[in-house]
């Protein structure tokens, strides 16, 4: 398939999934993240309550979809599909970083928990707005960079688009 066509499958892709990928990342992810995040602390004997909430000491734990970490998905894929690779490589890449994002997850979920039982709300809001506004972010730029390092993927994405396309037409004819 020639570069151009590529081009616009990728980014049709990217625009699709932008649009309606988030819903396909909560059904997926919401319930993965919820029942693993429910054993990984389970030596705290928690107790379910349903399919969103357990309760661990009396405190009543509700998970809400932004505990599923969507939009480091999301930025993910977008990244991966606006990036010129191979499907196969691209594939891998979403595979890797959605497991570490998972790993990542459930690690500040674990520590978001034990700072609520162990030592009180005021702890809790602090690390959970410290990982909201300053890791998260962070976290999924570093990501990148690791996966780009691993896969040796040599483009950026968009920009590598974006001077391509303009040394094709920069050309005299």
């Amino acid at each position: 398939m020639k570069y151009g066509k590529r081009l616009i499958l990728r980014y049709s892709i990217a625009v699709i999934f932008a649009i309606v990928g988030i819903k396909i990342i909560y059904f997926i992810f919401s319930p993965l993240t919820f029942y693993s995040s429910y054993y990984s602390i389970y030596y705290l004997s928690p107790k379910l309550i349903g399919s969103t909430s357990f309760i661990i000491n009396n405190i009543k734990l509700n998970f809400i979809s932004a505990c599923t970490a969507a939009s480091a998905y999301l930025l993910l894929v977008l990244l991966t599909l606006t990036t010129d690779i191979k499907l196969k490589k691209a594939l891998r890449v979403i595979f890797a970083g959605s497991l570490l994002i998972l790993i990542a997850n459930l690690i500040r979920i674990d520590i978001l928990i034990i700072a609520l039982v162990k030592y009180g709300s005021n702890l809790f809001n602090t690390l959970h707005l410290f990982f909201w506004k300053v890791l998260s972010t962070v976290f999924v730029v570093i990501l990148w960079i690791f996966l780009t390092k691993v896969f040796k993927i040599k483009e950026i994405p968009i920009y590598s688009d974006f001077k391509k396309i303009y040394s094709v037409y920069r050309k005299p004819r």
